[in-house]
């Protein structure tokens, strides 16, 4: 029994519209036609739907991104803010620093200028230029031997030590009775020689002016000598030093 062929038929589209006197009109289109056309509808709204998802994920993406920057903004701004208080801090310590290094440096400077003035007078008052009698006398240089000075003084005036030193000898003096030896720790040694009684001791520190004899009646002569590094120097370049 043969099958009896079905024939092939046309979609109809029927356009019309809501007016009352609108004229209908049909479109007859190939099933194959309306399947392309179906297909192809559908594919461009999957399209536009997968088109509006993926730019949604990418706005959502975009826009999470965006907010993790301006987080990342704000902590750097925080820690920038941050540095910039501790460099303040900073700041603050090192210009306080500095002002107590100023005056540190300023203490410093006046107790070296106070030491060098203190190291200056004690040089100058090791120095032996300082006049060896309280009071006026005669003075004589001897022309034989070392050079020595002679002074003839009144009773009652002292012979006095030059400069500051250390009594380094008393001795038994076949001229004058006595001497007294004082180092000055310089390479100046002053000799102090008279028949008197003397007023200090072996290993005496002296200042300026110490009593070493007292000039009496009976012991008006007073020699003096100064050595310096060993030899003896004439006394009178160093008094003429003092004027």
């Amino acid at each position: 029994m043969e099958r009896k062929k079905h024939k092939k038929r046309n979609h109809v589209i029927i356009v019309t519209s809501d007016a009352v006197d609108a004229d209908a009109k049909q479109f007859q289109i190939k099933p194959w036609l309306l399947q392309i056309i179906i297909i192809v509808g559908c594919v461009l709204i999957g399209a536009a739907v997968g088109c509006f998802i993926y730019e949604k994920d990418v706005w959502e993406v975009a826009n999470r991104r965006i907010d993790e920057q301006k987080i990342l903004v704000d902590d750097k701004e925080h820690e920038i803010q941050a540095l910039n208080e501790q460099i303040k801090e900073l700041q603050a310590k090192i210009e306080d620093r500095d002002d107590k290094i100023n005056i540190l440096s300023d203490t410093v400077n006046q107790k070296t200028a106070e030491v060098q003035g203190l190291a200056e007078t004690l040089a100058a008052q090791a120095l032996p230029t300082e006049y060896p009698l309280t009071g006026s006398a005669s003075i004589e240089e001897s022309k034989e031997g070392d050079p020595i000075c002679i002074f003839t003084a009144s009773a009652g005036v002292t012979v006095v030590a030059t400069a500051r030193g250390t009594v380094t000898a008393i001795n038994e003096d076949a001229g004058y009775g006595r001497n007294v030896w004082i180092d000055h720790g310089n390479g100046y040694i002053t000799i102090y020689r008279n028949q008197g009684e003397t007023s200090v001791k072996l290993g005496d520190e002296v200042a300026q002016g110490t009593t070493i004899f007292i000039i009496n009646t009976n012991n008006k002569k007073f020699a003096y000598q100064i050595m310096k590094d060993g030899a003896y120097i004439d006394p009178m370049e160093m008094l003429s030093i003092s004027g």
